[in-house]
């Protein structure tokens, strides 16, 4: 495996606080600059395309990806991962194909996945104290295997960006159009949906099944807010998001705050989207 002692190293000398000097929270902090970014790409285009509800969806089927591992004696990261990115698929497809809106088809996938998380775990008793931490996230448990495979889905969600973000709102605003235009609507909106589904399951581990959607959607409205253009809105959003990422892993480790780093994360970003609510008004 690769050695990220380097990378470490250098979170300790940029960050020369005491609670920084432990490796654990090296990692954590890589972590999060990593999933941070993603987050807020991928949050843009929830916003814009009114898609807050998925995200949702999707990360309650981590839920029940977890209990299933878990029954199965399968390592719940893959569960997780699999069962979201179904999931995703489904909704996308689903939605693609029949006359029902699309907050019809997602509350549907909703309702079931939880109902069946729900099932899975009345079944076996024990594995509701595994879930909790799922429940509640916990970004300072990242080892050196999930940094790697976060970076590589960096790699890739970045690429996919740079290449489909202007598409994606074109789509977003008019698929006629884009249609039009030869722009290959099916092909782009099943990719997002899955990207969106591994990264939304990966947000998880850091802030939690009930926090999942607060780390895509408010660093993205706080954009909004700041932004005049809808590059402007992408740049914003990664500022804030990374922001409050860091802010929030330094501000839950001091002893005068000790909260859960997942929620101090989003009360940062909250923070953020006050002051561009009201520097909006001003404007």
């Amino acid at each position: 495996m690769t050695d990220l002692t380097f990378l470490y190293d250098a979170v300790a000398r940029i960050l020369p606080f005491e609670c920084m000097q432990a490796r654990f929270m090296q990692q954590a902090l890589v972590g999060l600059v990593l999933l941070a970014p993603m987050c807020a790409a991928m949050g843009v285009q929830v916003v814009n395309f009114r898609m807050a509800f998925f995200s949702d969806a999707i990360s309650h089927s981590a839920f029940a990806g977890v209990a299933l591992g878990l029954i199965l004696a399968v390592d719940t990261r893959l569960t997780m991962v699999a069962l979201g990115v179904l999931i995703g698929l489904g909704i996308t497809i689903v939605g693609r194909r029949t006359t029902l809106s699309m907050d019809t088809v997602i509350g549907v996938f909703f309702s079931t996945v939880i109902a069946f998380g729900l099932a899975v775990v009345s079944r076996q008793h024990n594995v509701a104290r595994d879930l909790q931490r799922f429940l509640y996230g916990d970004i300072l448990t990242i080892d050196d295997a999930e940094i790697l495979w976060l970076a590589g889905l960096f790699v890739v969600l970045m690429f996919f960006q740079i290449i489909g973000y202007n598409r994606l709102l074109y789509v977003g605003l008019n698929p006629a159009l884009a249609s039009a235009h030869r722009v290959h609507i099916r092909a782009y909106q099943y990719t997002f949906a899955t990207l969106l589904s591994i990264v939304v399951i990966f947000s998880v581990w850091a802030v939690g099944v009930l926090l999942v959607t607060a780390l895509l959607i408010v660093p993205a409205a706080t954009a909004r807010n700041l932004a005049r253009s809808a590059a402007g809105m992408l740049w914003w959003a990664l500022l804030v998001s990374v922001v409050s990422a860091v802010a929030g892993l330094v501000i839950s480790a001091q002893s005068w705050a000790h909260t859960a780093t997942g929620a101090t994360i989003i009360l940062c970003s909250a923070v953020w989207f006050a002051i561009s609510a009201f520097a909006k008004r001003a404007r």
